[in-house]
């Protein structure tokens, strides 16, 4: 990669091919060297914290690793990002949106399993105990070798490498330690030994109330609080499913090395969305509009073939892949379509996304089927999203822990009559046996499933007696307190669990893979290169400028006046009324990513016409100031393409120098 770095070529999407059975995508265009990876990184990043779109927070006293402030150009493109997936997702799918806190209860955390499982493991430089991440590290370590020119691999050590680097997520502790030994991976800064690999939970722990008394934590992930709410938000949405819920929320994880910028931090935003729905119905009503969709999917069987030639995603249909197993259902496919196409509305270059299957040890035992969306950027392959099959896991466990019912409950189309054996309790033996327990006794016996019932038969068969669990405790129980017979009931429905399906988006992660495939440079005046992100107008922090083309007052009292209509109509414009040339005052707002540049000029004052230039093309139409309002509110919302204003309105000759 050369240090200038040219604008893309193209539209963002990929090439489709109708009726593919499994051609390649292009390669991504960033299969260059690390060094020339750092090079790119290090230009993005000077740019973005010069121009204040981010910079490491409490940079007067050093910083603090994992943490950022958004500047004004990042807090508005953030801002017009979370309303693009708001109106993709929430909006046009009807969602119903919660917003929970971000303090949460341990008893919460401890029943979805964070409280034990939510850990990473790290080894510690054994001179200066400097902390870095296993997995990281064995990452690093297995991609420096596959990139020494100087003691270049064996093939068969080399396919050996590749399949290590493969599995490196889902490598267990005593995996880690195997693999890092057998590397010889060293402390990256310093190169000495390493200790061996140990867990940290990455959850950081607080207090609650007055006395400290009630343990918390800062939540790890959006998604509980949705679980939580489940009963109220049925209720909500009539009884009825299938239904989704999403929240956009402050996560916090105390990440053990963050050094990847936005992508590793300690506190981030996450959107994610919980679609609860029947566990023997996994279609979607919406399926159809998103099957013709072909994307790069790297399934299980792509990862895991004999050459490495083949361990590439395929480019293949929604439709298809769900027809022949490749994607579990359904639902989960049409929300892997739905999160490419908002990919696309924002920007991202979609050649440079690939869906990931989760390989079988990566998968919780819970899960039905999971999938990563990954953005190729210069640190390479990085998840930015994941949907989940995540069955019904969740309601189960936060139902047994909270003892709340919930579950939902299914109307048959015709009552059913069946034959179930149930407990039939002798309320005045149990009454005189259990005395103040009796009521949690024969509670408890009532409520068995027909399974536990069978198991209890059995027991008091074989033993005389059985044991039946209650809130007070066990209790044992025999043919005295309770009669096991078959009962016919006529039922006219059924309470069951719902399943879910979890899209959960990273929201810096894909907002910084926005910033690498927007930038590029182009040349200025003389040797100069000039600066530019490639901002969609949909999440371009800004939307348009307003120059005077002179600095004289009848100009810079009708560009304020445009500026002020702009802005009142909910566009963000910053009006420019500095002495710079016209090309260096477009040279500095191209930087911040502004889509388009109004100017006024001599022929404004006189037919009140101004022109109007479009970023990456810099090609320049004149539009008469009344319709320019309307002309940017559709170009800034993509529902009128700049091709479409060209033809519309008449050209006008380019000022950029």
């Amino acid at each position: 990669m050369s240090r200038r770095h040219p604008a893309p070529k193209g539209d963002a999407r990929p090439p489709g091919v109708p009726g593919s059975t499994g051609t390649r995508p292009p390669p991504p265009p960033l299969q260059v060297s690390a060094a020339d990876r750092e090079a790119f990184r290090k230009d993005v990043s000077n740019v973005l914290e010069r121009r204040l779109f981010y910079i490491p927070s409490f940079k007067i006293y050093g910083s603090v690793g994992g943490f950022f402030d958004f500047g004004p150009p990042g807090c508005a493109l953030k801002s017009n990002f979370l309303q693009a997936w708001r109106q993709h997702f929430v909006v046009e799918e009807n969602m119903l949106e919660v917003e929970c806190p971000a303090v949460t209860p341990e008893v919460v955390l401890k029943t979805s399993g964070h409280v034990e499982r939510f850990l990473d493991f790290m080894v510690s430089d054994v001179v200066n105990k400097e902390c870095y991440r296993a997995d990281h590290l064995l990452e690093a370590t297995l991609e420096a070798l596959l990139e020494d020119k100087e003691s270049p691999l064996t093939p068969e050590r080399r396919e050996q490498v590749l399949r290590d680097l493969a599995a490196v997520e889902g490598m267990d502790r005593a995996e880690l330690g195997e693999k890092l030994t057998e590397y010889g991976a060293k402390a990256p800064d310093t190169g000495n030994d390493i200790t061996e690999p140990f867990p940290f939970n990455l959850m950081f722990k607080t207090s609650i109330g007055p006395k400290g008394d009630i343990t918390g934590y800062l939540r790890p992930e959006t998604a509980q609080g949705i679980f939580v709410n489940f009963r109220d938000l049925l209720y909500y949405n009539g009884n009825k499913l299938p239904f989704a819920a999403a929240q956009i929320g402050t996560s916090f994880r105390n990440e053990i090395s963050p050094r990847a910028g936005l992508l590793r931090v300690r506190e981030f935003q996450q959107a994610e969305i919980e679609h609860f729905l029947h566990p023997e119905n996994k279609d979607h009503a919406k399926f159809s509009t998103v099957a013709h969709l072909e994307l790069p999917l790297y399934s299980r069987d792509c990862q895991m073939a004999e050459k490495a030639a083949d361990r590439k995603p395929l480019m293949m249909g929604l439709g298809k892949a769900v027809a022949e197993g490749v994607i579990a259902n359904e639902s989960l496919g049409y929300f892997i379509g739905r999160t490419f196409q908002f990919f696309q509305s924002v920007g991202v270059d979609c050649r440079r996304v690939r869906f990931r299957q989760h390989l079988a040890h990566e998968m919780a035992h819970y899960a039905t089927d999971c999938w990563d969306g990954e953005i190729e950027t210069s640190y390479g392959w990085v998840e930015c999203c994941g949907l989940a099959d995540r069955s019904a896991y969740d309601l189960t466990h936060h139902a047994e822990a909270s003892k709340v019912d919930l579950s939902a409950f299914e109307k048959f189309d015709t009552p059913q009559v069946t034959e179930e054996l149930q407990c039939v309790v002798n309320k005045r033996a149990v009454g005189g046996a259990f005395k103040k327990d009796a009521k949690a006794v024969q509670t408890a016996l009532e409520g068995l499933a027909e399974p536990e019932v069978e198991a209890l038969q059995a027991a008091i068969a074989a033993n005389g007696s059985g044991e039946v669990a209650t809130e007070a405790g066990p209790f044992s129980v025999t043919a005295e307190h309770v009669e096991i017979k078959k009962v016919t009931v006529k039922r006219a429905g059924r309470n069951f669990v719902p399943s879910v399906i979890e899209p959960s988006f990273g929201v810096g992660r894909i907002i910084y893979a926005l910033f690498e495939h927007s930038y590029y440079q182009r040349e200025g005046q003389g040797s100069e290169a000039r600066t530019v992100f490639r901002f969609t107008p949909l999440v371009a922090p800004v939307k348009s400028t307003v120059f005077p083309l002179l600095q004289k007052e009848q100009f810079n009292s009708v560009a304020t006046e445009i500026c002020a209509d702009l802005r009142k109509s909910g566009l963000s414009s910053i009006v420019d009324t500095t002495g710079a040339s016209i090309g260096k005052r477009y040279a500095r707002t191209d930087e911040i990513g502004v889509p388009f540049a109004v100017t006024v000029d001599h022929q404004t004052l006189a037919d009140s016409t101004v022109t109007v230039r479009e970023r990456d093309s810099m090609a320049q139409v004149r539009v008469p100031r009344s319709e320019l309002v309307q002309l940017l509110l559709g170009l800034s919302n993509m529902l009128v393409t700049w091709e479409e204003t060209q033809a519309k309105y008449p050209a006008q000759a380019t000022a950029d120098e």
